[in-house]
């Protein structure tokens, strides 16, 4: 039987595309084995690209995007769910050529759900959502390269954003000694997430052509890339890594090969969206217990779907701080 839900639609007309809260049917929804009830999504810089007309991220529309579910299922074909089951879907093709999380349900593919992990609710893990999921990824190849926090300052760059907020969270919380990199007024809120020093984004621009920089970090998370990315890398210690998930700082990276060879570091991609599903279940535990912050609660502020549009032109503006939880009851 069909259902009706509201949704957030993105529709392109005459070259513009503009944004409105509609009343959908789940018939109208791409095939899947599995129905699933929205009750939380969050708000995530593809999101606002796809949003805004970005045919690199959206084909097609009129869309629905949201990059991140966390609900409970309704309907299910396979095997490995049944109805009720407490669930999240992040990444793959959802919100952006399948239609996401901005809207009351979604029908997605088995093969793309992680079941809610005990010390999480769905409302905290779309706090996490795409973007504190890739923090996790980012702090797990950090501690897998062997990083202790005796070993000095770990670097994050766009330290006041989504995934940056989560890493310094992260981070602080087991014992790490943070340098909070961001380009806006938010000393008090990056203190609050634990960080022990804050250095504006102007620093972490190195323009002089240096091959080395003075070794300042550990390791380094960078949410941000470009010159900033290159900052970093020439300025770590012996040994050091930096991951690296971000982009808008630019995408080309002004570096020679100098750092790898004389300080033999190491330079990690994280990709949340393919990520094969059996390596997803990990890094949610990891969020739902060692790693979770007490204060998870101040990283988010919550909206409902009328209020999308002002904060989608708010993240595209540069104007968002911390994360922005999208609660589908209000």
């Amino acid at each position: 039987m069909s259902k009706l839900f509201k949704a957030l639609e993105v529709e392109e007309v005459n070259g513009s595309f503009n944004m409105s809260v509609v009343t959908r049917s789940t018939d109208d929804l791409p095939e899947g084995e599995v129905l699933i009830k929205v009750l939380y999504s969050s708000l995530n810089y593809k999101d606002a690209m796809s949003a805004s007309g970005n045919k690199a991220i959206t084909k097609t529309y009129p869309h629905t995007p949201g990059i991140d579910v966390a609900g409970i299922v309704e309907e299910s074909d396979s095997p490995d769910w049944k109805a009720g089951d407490e669930v999240i879907v992040t990444g793959f093709d959802l919100g952006m050529n399948t239609s996401g999380g901005f809207g009351g349900y979604v029908r997605v593919p088995a093969n793309w759900i992680v079941k809610l992990p005990a010390g999480l609710t769905l409302r905290e893990s779309m706090i996490y959502g795409t973007a504190g999921f890739t923090a996790g990824l980012s702090v797990d190849a950090v501690l897998k390269h062997g990083v202790k926090p005796e070993d000095g300052l770990i670097a994050v760059s766009g330290a006041s954003g989504g995934v940056g907020s989560v890493a310094v969270s992260i981070l602080s919380g087991l014992g790490y000694q943070v340098a909070a990199i961001s380009g806006k007024d938010s000393a008090a809120f990056l203190k609050s997430l634990g960080a022990k020093e804050i250095i504006q984004r102007s620093e972490m621009e190195d323009s002089s052509g240096r091959p080395l920089l003075r070794s300042r970090f550990a390791a380094a998370v960078d949410t941000v890339g470009g010159t900033v990315l290159s900052t970093m890398l020439r300025s770590l210690s012996y040994g050091g890594i930096v991951t690296a998930c971000g982009l808008v700082n630019g995408t080309d990276l002004p570096l020679t090969i100098f750092p790898f060879i004389v300080k033999g570091i190491h330079l990690a991609g994280i990709d949340s969206v393919n990520l094969p599903l059996e390596s997803r279940p990990a890094i949610w535990e990891s969020l739902a217990n060692e790693w979770k912050p007490e204060g998870l609660e101040t990283l988010v502020n919550e909206i409902g779907l009328k209020k999308l549009p002002e904060c989608i032109g708010q993240i595209l503006n540069g104007q968002m701080t911390g994360r922005t939880l999208v609660n589908l009851a209000h």
